[in-house]
């Protein structure tokens, strides 16, 4: 059981693919699992301790260890932490759609942040009034489309909420062996 930053930045790199918040039947351990953290929330409100640091490691994990650990999502939608060479060599080639394959709005949300990265709130509003999808219905294609390995959320502490590269412009070359 974990209680740390680096020991949740271990566990990843032993396990190479944790899940953050785990789901029923999956195959991949979660940070969730193994934090022993108490779930009791403050008296004064907020989030629990556990809560508080599996959140915390997801982004900054990835942020302080970037060559070493991927975050994304994976078939099902689960978010996960990978460990990076399990991640080239194992998971974008067996996972990576080339966007063209994938349906009509999830090609539009891909060329928009292709245009200009963004952050999730202005990139929705852009989709909603260029399209006419509902939110459902963008949550759904940025779920693909960091499922299918086309956009990758920006490793960079300076971004305090998801900020959407393509993956092109993060891993040029894992893109192109793939395409």
């Amino acid at each position: 059981m974990i209680k740390t930053f680096e020991e949740a930045y271990q566990l990843v790199l032993s396990e190479k693919v944790v899940t953050v918040f785990g789901s029923k039947g999956s195959q991949y351990a979660s940070l969730w699992d193994h934090t022993a953290l108490s779930e009791d929330k403050p008296k004064a409100g907020g989030w629990s301790p556990k809560v508080t640091a599996v959140w915390d490691w997801k982004t900054r994990i990835p942020q302080t260890y970037p060559d070493e650990v991927f975050y994304g999502k994976i078939a099902g939608g689960d978010a996960v932490l990978m460990e990076m060479e399990y991640f080239r060599t194992e998971h974008f080639p067996s996972a990576f759609q080339d966007v063209s394959q994938l349906d009509p709005l999830v090609q539009e949300v891909y060329e928009i942040v292709r245009v200009e990265p963004m952050y999730t709130g202005q990139l929705r509003k852009q989709t909603v009034q260029r399209t006419g999808c509902t939110k459902s219905q963008f949550d759904t294609a940025l779920k693909k489309l960091q499922i299918s390995l086309n956009v990758v959320r920006s490793n960079d502490p300076n971004h305090k909420n998801d900020f959407w590269l393509p993956m092109r412009e993060v891993h040029f070359d894992l893109v192109q062996e793939n395409e």
